[in-house]
Protein backbone atom coordinates (compact mmCIF):
# COMPACT_ATOMS: atom_id res chain seq x y z
CA UNK A 1 0.00 0.00 0.00
CA UNK A 2 1.17 3.48 -0.82
CA UNK A 3 2.22 5.88 1.93
CA UNK A 4 -0.31 8.65 2.53
CA UNK A 5 0.68 12.33 2.61
CA UNK A 6 -1.54 14.77 4.52
CA UNK A 7 -2.73 17.77 2.53
CA UNK A 8 -4.76 20.93 3.11
CA UNK A 9 -6.95 22.86 0.70
CA UNK A 10 -4.82 25.80 -0.39
CA UNK A 11 -7.18 27.48 -2.82
CA UNK A 12 -9.66 27.24 -5.66
CA UNK A 13 -8.40 28.74 -8.91
CA UNK A 14 -9.92 29.50 -12.28
CA UNK A 15 -7.94 28.98 -15.46
CA UNK A 16 -9.01 32.18 -17.21
CA UNK A 17 -8.66 31.13 -20.86
CA UNK A 18 -10.87 28.05 -20.38
CA UNK A 19 -12.93 28.98 -17.30
CA UNK A 20 -12.02 25.59 -15.77
CA UNK A 21 -11.79 25.35 -11.99
CA UNK A 22 -8.90 23.77 -10.12
CA UNK A 23 -8.66 22.88 -6.43
CA UNK A 24 -5.10 23.25 -5.19
CA UNK A 25 -4.11 20.93 -2.35
CA UNK A 26 -0.91 21.73 -0.44
CA UNK A 27 1.25 19.20 1.31
CA UNK A 28 0.91 19.92 5.03
CA UNK A 29 4.60 19.43 5.85
CA UNK A 30 6.21 20.66 2.61
CA UNK A 31 5.85 23.06 -0.31
CA UNK A 32 4.43 20.60 -2.84
CA UNK A 33 1.03 21.24 -4.39
CA UNK A 34 -1.48 18.99 -6.13
CA UNK A 35 -3.79 20.67 -8.66
CA UNK A 36 -6.99 18.79 -9.47
CA UNK A 37 -9.41 19.96 -12.18
CA UNK A 38 -12.96 20.08 -10.80
CA UNK A 39 -16.41 21.19 -11.91
CA UNK A 40 -17.90 24.58 -11.12
CA UNK A 41 -20.46 23.17 -8.66
CA UNK A 42 -17.82 21.33 -6.68
CA UNK A 43 -15.55 24.39 -6.77
CA UNK A 44 -18.38 26.51 -5.38
CA UNK A 45 -19.16 23.89 -2.71
CA UNK A 46 -15.55 23.86 -1.50
CA UNK A 47 -15.17 27.65 -1.78
CA UNK A 48 -18.36 28.34 0.18
CA UNK A 49 -17.15 26.29 3.12
CA UNK A 50 -13.57 27.57 3.05
CA UNK A 51 -14.71 31.19 3.03
CA UNK A 52 -17.30 30.59 5.74
CA UNK A 53 -20.29 31.50 3.60
CA UNK A 54 -23.43 29.58 4.54
CA UNK A 55 -26.12 29.37 1.88
CA UNK A 56 -29.74 29.87 2.94
CA UNK A 57 -30.60 26.29 2.04
CA UNK A 58 -28.32 23.25 2.04
CA UNK A 59 -26.50 22.58 -1.21
CA UNK A 60 -25.89 18.98 -2.33
CA UNK A 61 -22.73 18.43 -0.26
CA UNK A 62 -24.43 19.88 2.83
CA UNK A 63 -27.33 17.50 2.24
CA UNK A 64 -24.95 14.54 1.99
CA UNK A 65 -23.21 15.52 5.23
CA UNK A 66 -26.60 15.99 6.93
CA UNK A 67 -27.71 12.52 5.80
CA UNK A 68 -24.45 10.93 6.97
CA UNK A 69 -24.89 12.59 10.36
CA UNK A 70 -28.53 11.53 10.62
CA UNK A 71 -27.55 7.87 10.20
CA UNK A 72 -24.52 8.20 12.52
CA UNK A 73 -21.82 7.81 9.86
CA UNK A 74 -18.56 9.53 10.85
CA UNK A 75 -16.15 10.58 8.10
CA UNK A 76 -12.60 9.91 9.31
CA UNK A 77 -10.61 11.06 6.29
CA UNK A 78 -10.59 11.21 2.52
CA UNK A 79 -7.82 9.83 0.34
CA UNK A 80 -6.91 10.67 -3.25
CA UNK A 81 -5.83 7.14 -4.08
CA UNK A 82 -4.79 7.03 -7.71
CA UNK A 83 -4.35 8.76 -11.03
CA UNK A 84 -5.16 6.96 -14.27
CA UNK A 85 -5.43 8.51 -17.75
CA UNK A 86 -5.35 12.02 -16.21
CA UNK A 87 -8.30 11.17 -13.91
CA UNK A 88 -7.94 11.26 -10.12
CA UNK A 89 -9.74 8.73 -7.90
CA UNK A 90 -10.62 9.11 -4.22
CA UNK A 91 -12.15 7.26 -1.28
CA UNK A 92 -14.12 8.55 1.69
CA UNK A 93 -13.06 6.58 4.76
CA UNK A 94 -15.88 6.55 7.31
CA UNK A 95 -17.27 4.58 10.27
CA UNK A 96 -20.71 3.31 11.20
CA UNK A 97 -21.25 1.45 14.49
CA UNK A 98 -17.55 0.57 14.66
CA UNK A 99 -17.55 -0.79 11.10
CA UNK A 100 -15.14 0.75 8.59
CA UNK A 101 -16.69 2.11 5.40
CA UNK A 102 -14.64 2.70 2.25
CA UNK A 103 -16.70 4.75 -0.22
CA UNK A 104 -15.68 5.47 -3.82
CA UNK A 105 -15.91 9.20 -4.68
CA UNK A 106 -14.64 11.82 -7.06
CA UNK A 107 -11.87 13.81 -5.34
CA UNK A 108 -13.88 17.04 -5.69
CA UNK A 109 -16.89 15.56 -3.88
CA UNK A 110 -14.70 13.93 -1.24
CA UNK A 111 -12.92 17.25 -0.58
CA UNK A 112 -16.26 19.11 -0.38
CA UNK A 113 -17.40 16.60 2.27
CA UNK A 114 -14.06 16.73 4.13
CA UNK A 115 -14.08 20.52 4.50
CA UNK A 116 -17.64 20.33 5.90
CA UNK A 117 -16.91 17.70 8.56
CA UNK A 118 -13.32 18.67 9.37
CA UNK A 119 -11.92 15.37 8.06
CA UNK A 120 -8.27 15.11 7.16
CA UNK A 121 -7.28 14.99 3.48
CA UNK A 122 -4.60 12.59 2.26
CA UNK A 123 -3.02 11.81 -1.10
CA UNK A 124 -1.17 8.60 -1.97
CA UNK A 125 2.53 9.41 -2.31
CA UNK A 126 2.75 7.87 -5.80
CA UNK A 127 -0.04 10.23 -6.95
CA UNK A 128 1.79 13.20 -5.46
CA UNK A 129 5.06 12.05 -7.07
CA UNK A 130 3.39 11.88 -10.49
CA UNK A 131 1.17 14.98 -10.39
CA UNK A 132 2.54 17.17 -7.60
CA UNK A 133 3.98 20.57 -8.43
CA UNK A 134 6.71 22.53 -6.71
CA UNK A 135 6.34 26.32 -6.96
CA UNK A 136 8.53 27.81 -9.67
CA UNK A 137 10.23 24.42 -10.14
CA UNK A 138 11.12 25.19 -13.77
CA UNK A 139 12.95 28.41 -12.84
CA UNK A 140 15.27 26.56 -10.46
CA UNK A 141 16.37 24.34 -13.32
CA UNK A 142 16.97 21.17 -11.31
CA UNK A 143 16.82 17.98 -13.36
CA UNK A 144 15.05 16.26 -10.44
CA UNK A 145 12.15 18.66 -10.84
CA UNK A 146 11.38 17.58 -14.41
CA UNK A 147 8.54 15.11 -14.93
CA UNK A 148 9.22 11.49 -15.79
CA UNK A 149 8.68 10.39 -19.39
CA UNK A 150 5.31 8.82 -18.60
CA UNK A 151 4.14 12.11 -17.12
CA UNK A 152 4.96 14.35 -20.07
CA UNK A 153 1.23 15.04 -20.63
CA UNK A 154 1.16 16.69 -17.20
CA UNK A 155 3.89 19.19 -18.17
CA UNK A 156 1.40 21.57 -19.83
CA UNK A 157 -0.79 21.34 -16.74
CA UNK A 158 2.16 22.08 -14.41
CA UNK A 159 3.16 25.09 -16.49
CA UNK A 160 -0.41 26.41 -16.44
CA UNK A 161 -0.63 26.06 -12.64
CA UNK A 162 2.77 27.68 -12.08
CA UNK A 163 1.70 30.63 -14.27
CA UNK A 164 -1.57 31.30 -12.41
CA UNK A 165 -1.51 34.50 -10.42
CA UNK A 166 -4.91 34.59 -8.77
CA UNK A 167 -5.78 35.48 -5.17
CA UNK A 168 -6.13 32.67 -2.65
CA UNK A 169 -9.46 32.12 -0.92
CA UNK A 170 -9.84 33.34 2.63
CA UNK A 171 -6.96 35.79 2.42
CA UNK A 172 -8.73 39.08 3.26
CA UNK A 173 -10.89 39.07 0.17
CA UNK A 174 -14.48 38.87 1.41
CA UNK A 175 -17.29 38.03 -0.95
CA UNK A 176 -15.22 36.18 -3.53
CA UNK A 177 -16.08 32.60 -4.48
Amino acid sequence: MSELIEMTVDSIRVHMPTGQHVVILKEKEAERYLPIWIGINEANAIALRITGITPERPITHDLLVNILGAVDVTVDRIVVTSLSNDVFFARIMARLDGRALDIDARPSDAIAVAVRVGARIFVADDVLERAGVLPEADKEGGEAEKPAEDDEKLTVFREMINSMDLPDLGKDEPGES
